[in-house]
């Protein structure tokens, strides 16, 4: 008997879907050969160790790397030679690790600087809704006096007003306090309860098992499995070898 789950999936095309990603840095080949998928309203998970091409799978999407082939739909549009610039237009914002704060700009000023490429952007009031401690820090500090925390708070925020609808967050919990790690998780939960789609990259499959749907495993630049938030626990002894941990 067909699993009703997976006729669902199959009944209804990916927003976004990556198929022999290669990518490369100077000489050094990175990525060999990535596939994956992720539906409308889908959070997915990349899990892997330090160097295991996550981030670069990210940046391969949004047009960041130099030299890539392969191919990357989003919405039936293919990507693979467009530049950055164009493949935002195309609705997918990224949020990087380094979240990207302009020191010299103030909370307000950082919120604000993106353009919005399409309707459906969240506004400043929805934005301090979801995250309020940026409320609180408005107009008076700069971005990178804020905390880790709200650092992440302003560059997730940042490219909440853009009107993008699949949204790339690169290890956003990366250094954070419990407490804020778990207002990030509540944050991705509402935000796919809007519609949104994201791809998450993170280490922590613990955190990632409060917000993914679907997870998919990469080391040495290349997916090694995937399985779905519900089969977690019979995968988290592969996890533990997978990851380390």
């Amino acid at each position: 008997m067909l699993d009703p789950q997976s006729v669902t999936h199959a009944a209804r095309a990916p927003l976004l879907s990556v198929n022999n990603l290669q990518a490369w840095y100077g000489e050094s080949h990175i990525l060999h050969g990535v596939d994956f998928d992720v539906m409308p309203g889908e959070v997915v998970t990349l899990l892997g160790r330090n160097g295991a091409g996550k981030s670069t799978t990210m940046k391969s999407v949004m047009g960041l790397v130099a030299r890539r082939t392969g191919s990357v739909m989003m919405e039936g549009q293919e990507l693979i030679s467009l530049p950055a610039r164009k493949i935002a237009r195309a609705g997918i914002a990224f949020c990087p690790e380094e979240r990207g704060i302009f020191a010299s700009l103030d909370v307000e000023e950082n919120l604000m600087l993106p353009p919005q490429i399409r309707p459906g952007g969240l506004s400043r009031e929805a934005i301090f809704e979801l995250f309020p401690n940026l409320k609180e820090r408005l107009g008076s500090s700069q971005g990178t006096k804020l905390s880790g925390g709200e650092q992440q708070m302003l560059a997730i925020g940042r490219i909440l007003r853009t009107g993008s609808r699949l949204l790339l967050l690169d290890e956003p919990t990366e250094g954070l306090a419990p407490v804020i790690i778990q207002q990030i998780g509540k944050t991705i939960r509402a935000l796919k309860e809007q519609k949104f789609t994201i791809l998450l990259v993170e280490q922590n499959f613990r955190f990632a098992s409060t917000v993914a749907d679907r997870y998919y495993v990469m080391e040495h630049g290349k997916i090694i499995d995937k399985f779905a938030n519900s089969e977690l626990d019979a995968n988290v002894g592969k996890l533990h070898d997978y990851l380390g941990v």
